[in-house]
């Protein structure tokens, strides 16, 4: 090759010339790039010094200032030595330029500019003047002398019976090291405030904490400027006049990190305000708070619920306040102690007024406390101090959708004692007696808002569904006995003519005097009837002679005394829920009342046979009808005919119970059957209940065994959007024209185990959003025109074991332009993800949970 080549002589000088370019370039830059560094330089070095000082006073130092200042020296150097460069050595010039270029933008990455320079500065100063307020603040001026005087606000060590786990499981989080918050909760009466104070006297409490145990009560209207000087004044100092919250906020965190040195304990009895407890959060080693309060507030973590005491732990407790204060008081038999003592409850304040009600009293006053505790509430038998606790729970309620709270709990005192309370029984209630959105959205906020309260207990037997599906039948509710009594006693404060709610207790042969005063009349009135009716036959045989006449006087007289009985026999009530409870003896002998306000009606009945109130057919504001069995055999219930007289009945529930033939009942929007019989209602012909109900909206028809089918006419019911069949075991197959239902958006078909087949017809359901098969274990294929169904959100399919393919229309999903949730188990996902070109489906498989509390005695 000849390296003298015009090519490669060109090569050659093209690069010599555009590097001798760059250094022409360089060396221009050299002045400006130096007079940069200087300025960068003296910028930082004066801001360098005042954080060396100040590191200085903290006696912090700081690696970030050693290795700050080292690159300002080196920078300092570099700029001293290109300062003496000459303009005669230009030549030199361009190396320096880019050490001086490099230097300035490592200093100005090592301090990313001046303006953190600034304020990591200004931070350190605030630093500085803090250590100083510290010093003031423990002066001899401010301070009589420093000295945590001992555990504060809880003098004495309680007696604490039947506690014992919730305060191992406390104990077990105070000891745990780092800051955190728990919250101890529990109705009115429970125990927390004793729980609390028996954990600040707690060995291993104390060997943690020492002296840095702070107890406070909070009162309804919590004052923080006396909160936080209670503080003050159990730390020995002298106590500051704060000029607001924030400023004894403010205080309170200088003084806390000065005890805080060591583990701290801060317990806050009576909380009603999530919000107070957020002021007293401080970012401390060893920390804690223990929050006691009526409400369940979640967003400190899951709370310790106090629940009500086992029997043999309250006959103990029991005990103790009885023999309190050294007294050897009369105690009579065991028997006597456990009657009185299932009154209370189980209720920690219950047994204590009770208990020290009976203190030195003689047998006579035991033997009338227990009958008066089986007769009638304990909130009436004079523990006004009970009263005014459990009151106070609801003087927190406020108003929701402009509906008074209050009200809503004073509802839960129409169901009988220890039975869980359906939620949908519930939101058929409120939505129509508020006019609440009928999904039950709103309801349930309520039922939250109440559980948060800790007023009621709410349990979910079984999560079949997404909480955003608002799917309830598997929602109950448990509401305390004392909170029960509470609900019962408020409604009772108005004369029962005049009451919103009207509750009615008929078991055996026992019935209300003013129900025995009108059965009296009725019967005296019969009388009269008959004399009237002899009455008139004497008038008729007047014309005969005198003496007939004379008879036919007092003929009329009668028949006038029995009109007037008849119009004061039928009992006219004002009430806007009715609520009757019969037991298994009920022999339907009814009074004759007026219920012309009744919206709501409940029936909690027993008995095989049961004959709706004779006084039914004038309900003509009836709204909501629920029906419930408690007995162990399906009621046959009687007099169904007498709802078809009550246009604006729109909703009926009923549980166990055989459902009679269908009558007209044209408004009806919500019908729901659960545990019953529907062979006579479904199987009968006089007629289909597409005519019986043309206006129905939903159906819900849960664990009724013996429905094979659903009922003629079904599908011609056109208003129709949510249909519910979950755990009838023997249905087997649905109508052929169910996609007549043109308007269907929900169609629920949990745990229909012998549900073998599906009609293709479902893909015509043009309206279907939700389509729910879970458990349908003998279903072995979908529908093969389901991927017709274009307005599909979500699609529940867990646990179809026999389900092994997917049919090919599914491919249509792909094409929708709103996405597709898909529910089911691991086995059933493999199948979807055959079909990776359904860019929209997204699929869930939930873990399967457990969950026992839908089993008895949650509250007993």
């Amino acid at each position: 090759m000849d390296l003298l080549s015009e090519g490669a002589v060109g090569t050659v000088m093209g690069e010599m010339l555009e590097a001798a370019l760059e250094a022409i370039q360089k060396g221009r830059e050299f002045r400006p790039t130096l007079e940069s560094n200087i300025e960068t330089l003296n910028s930082l070095t004066p801001l360098l010094e005042e954080m060396k000082r100040y590191s200085k006073e903290l006696d912090h130092p700081i690696e970030e200032i050693e290795k700050l200042e080292t690159e300002i020296r080196a920078g300092e150097e570099l700029v001293q030595k290109c300062s003496k460069l000459s303009r005669w050595r230009f030549l030199s010039f361009p190396h320096n330029q880019s050490k001086l270029k490099a230097k300035d933008e490592s200093l100005k990455r090592c301090f990313s500019f001046n303006v953190q320079a600034e304020n990591t500065r200004n931070l350190m100063e605030i630093l500085t003047k803090v250590g100083k307020i510290l010093e003031i603040l423990l002066s001899k001026e401010n301070f009589e002398e420093y000295q945590i005087k001992g555990l504060s606000g809880a003098p004495e060590e309680p007696q604490c019976i039947g506690m014992d786990e919730p305060l191992n499981k406390l104990k077990i989080e105070l000891l745990k090291d780092g800051e955190s918050v728990l919250l101890l909760t529990g109705l009115g009466g429970s125990g927390k405030s004793t729980l609390a104070k028996k954990l600040c006297w707690d060995p291993q409490i104390k060997g943690k904490f020492g002296e840095n145990i702070f107890f406070v009560t909070v009162s309804e209207t919590p004052n923080l400027k006396t909160i936080v000087q209670t503080l003050f004044e159990h730390c020995g100092c002298r106590v500051p006049q704060f000029q607001s919250d924030e400023d004894a906020i403010n205080r309170l965190g200088l003084l806390l990190r000065l005890v805080a040195k060591n583990p701290t304990l801060l317990v806050l009895d009576d909380v009603s305000s999530e919000t107070l407890v957020d002021k007293f959060i401080f970012q401390l080693s060893d920390y804690k708070i223990l929050v006691t309060s009526r409400f369940a507030f979640q967003r400190f973590g899951t709370p310790c619920q106090l629940d009500p005491l086992r029997h043999d732990h309250a006959v103990s407790l029991f005990h103790h306040f009885v023999q309190r204060k050294g007294h050897s008081s009369y105690m009579p038999d065991e028997n006597l102690v456990n009657e009185i003592v299932r009154g209370c409850k189980g209720s920690p304040l219950a047994v204590e007024v009770i208990a020290g009600s009976l203190c030195q009293q003689p047998f006579e006053v035991w033997k009338d406390m227990k009958e008066r505790l089986q007769n009638q509430s304990i909130l009436e038998s004079g523990s006004t101090d009970l009263y005014y606790r459990l009151q106070q729970s609801l003087d927190t309620l406020k108003d929701k959708f402009s509906i008074n709270e209050k009200e809503c709990f004073m509802d839960l005192g129409l169901f009988p004692e220890d039975q869980r309370i359906p939620v949908t029984a519930l939101i058929d209630m409120w939505t129509e007696l508020h006019n609440l959105d009928e999904d039950g959205r709103n309801a349930m906020t309520i039922v939250h808002d109440l559980s948060t309260r800790n007023l009621i207990k709410v349990i979910v037997t079984r999560k079949v569904a997404k909480d955003e599906d608002m799917y309830y039948n598997n929602h109950f509710v448990m509401l305390h006995d004392l909170l029960r009594e509470l609900a019962i006693h408020l409604n009772k404060r108005e004369p029962f003519e005049q009451r919103k709610r009207l509750i009615i207790d008929l078991n055996g042969d026992n019935r209300p005097k003013w129900w025995v005063g009108q059965n009296q009349q009725g019967i005296i009135g019969s009388m009269f009837s008959f004399m009237s009716r002899i009455g008139s036959m004497f008038s008729f045989m007047s014309r005969i002679g005198s003496m007939f006449s004379f008879m036919s006087r007092i003929g009329s007289m009668f028949s006038f005394m029995s009109r007037m009985l008849r119009k004061q026999k039928q009992l006219k009530v004002a009430a806007r829920i009715l609520s009757i409870s019969t037991d298994e003896t009920f022999n339907s002998d009814w009074c004759d009342m007026q219920p012309d306000e009744a919206e709501v009606q409940v029936l909690n009945i027993s008995s095989r046979q049961y004959t709706l109130p004779e006084f039914t057919d004038k309900m003509s504001k009836l709204k909501v009808l629920i029906v419930t069995n408690y007995g162990f055999h399906p009621t046959e219930l009687n007099k169904f005919e007498l709802l078809g007289f009550l246009s604006n009945l729109k909703r009926i529930r009923l549980e166990k119970v055989s459902v009679p033939c269908l009558c007209i009942l044209k408004n009806l929007r919500k019908l729901s059957l659960r545990m019953c019989k529907t062979k006579q209602a479904f199987e009968s012909y006089s007629i289909q209940i597409s005519n019986a109900m043309p206006n129905l909206v939903e159906m819900s028809i849960d664990y009724c065994n013996d429905l094979v089918k659903l009922p003629d006419g079904l599908c011609n019911i056109k208003p129709l959007k949510k249909l519910s069949i979950t755990n009838c075991h023997k249905l087997s197959a649905l109508p052929q024209e169910i996609a007549k239902l043109e308007n269907l958006e929900v169609l629920r078909l949990c745990s229909c185990s012998d549900l073998v087949e599906m009609p293709d017809s479902v893909g015509g359901l043009n309206k279907l959003c939700c389509f729910d098969i879970s458990d349908c274990v003998s279903l072995s294929k979908l529908p093969d025109d389901i991927g017709d169904l274009q307005k599909l959100e979500k699609l529940y399919m867990k646990g179809c074991s026999k389900l092994s393919e997917l049919p090919d229309s599914i491919i249509n999903f792909g094409h929708f332009k709103h996405k597709i949730l898909v529910i089911c188990d691991e086995e059933r996902a493999a199948l979807w993800k055959q079909f990776p070109s359904i860019p929209n489906l997204i699929i869930e498989m939930p873990e399967v949970g457990t969950s026992l509390d839908w089993l008895p005695g949650v509250y007993s």
